[in-house]
């Protein structure tokens, strides 16, 4: 009995000193200082890879999104207000356009160059040159760069001539769909006055204003003409710029008209007349 009662001691001795040292190292582990940001950078690292492991499109997709503006100054190059780009962009030559270059120290050389349907313009005694595109320092830099090959250091001055007037499109239901140039500050409202006013046939409750972006991207905004109208307040009348195009959809009522007897319509219209 007694070396059993021995045994008893010892293990139960042993069992106490093992759980004191689990707390021991537990506390001293607690105590212990993990650098700053450690456990949120490992963590975030596990989180990254398990991600870039499971969907590895979003990785790919996160950075071309990253590199598609690389100039903080410009959208892909062209100025685009829409993505941060240019607020008031350098007017750029297009087909048609006339520039006048005055050369101060060789006036033999003064000439204006036409933008012809190519994109390019012709220089006297200096070959063609790309210009569609160009702003005039830009073009003016290039008509430098030609004639210093035989001119030393020109001086050239260049004016814009003749260019595409700022316009608007009027579409749809308005009294004179067209093409119509765009002078000073002018409203959807005002657009629409000029193209005759709205038709009897117009919806003006859906009145849409196409606002192109870019080349392959364009905004719309549906403008509830009759209500600005009815409530006179305008501060939804929206300001146009050069290239919007408005278009006025056709009300419901005018496209089933056309599925109505005429005689039908002329009863309901004005039955007296039977």
């Amino acid at each position: 009995m007694n070396v059993k009662a021995k045994n008893v001691v010892l293990v139960v001795a042993s069992l106490l000193s093992w759980q004191l040292a689990v707390i021991m190292f537990a506390q001293e582990t607690a105590s212990s200082p993990v650098p700053a940001g450690g456990a949120s950078a490992s963590l975030s690292g596990k989180f990254a890879a398990a991600e870039s492991s499971q969907s590895p499109g979003r990785t790919i997709a996160g950075s071309l999104l990253s590199g598609t503006n690389t100039q903080p100054d410009t959208a892909g190059g062209m100025g685009d207000p829409a993505f941060g780009g240019e607020r008031h962009p350098l007017y750029r030559l297009s087909k048609s356009d006339v520039v006048d270059a005055s050369f101060t120290f060789s006036p033999d050389f003064n000439q204006s160059l036409t933008v012809q349907p190519d994109g390019f313009i012709t220089l006297k005694g200096a070959g063609t040159l790309f210009a569609e595109g160009l702003t005039l320092p830009q073009l003016q830099q290039a008509v430098a760069g030609a004639y210093g090959a035989f001119l030393h250091d020109p001086e050239i001055t260049l004016t814009l001539k003749e260019f595409d007037k700022p316009y608007f499109l009027a579409s749809g239901e308005v009294a004179r769909p067209g093409k119509y140039e765009l002078r000073g500050d002018v409203t959807v409202n005002e657009a629409i006055a000029m193209a005759g006013g709205l038709t009897q046939q117009a919806r003006h409750t859906q009145v849409v204003l196409f606002r192109r972006v870019s080349d392959g991207l364009a905004e719309t905004h549906l403008l509830d003409v009759k209500k600005m109208l009815d409530e006179r307040d305008l501060r939804e009348d929206l300001h146009l710029r050069a290239g919007d195009f408005i278009f006025v959809p056709q009300s419901r009522i005018s496209k089933l008209r056309k599925f109505v007897p005429t005689n039908s319509m002329s009863w309901y219209m004005n039955p007296l007349q039977f």
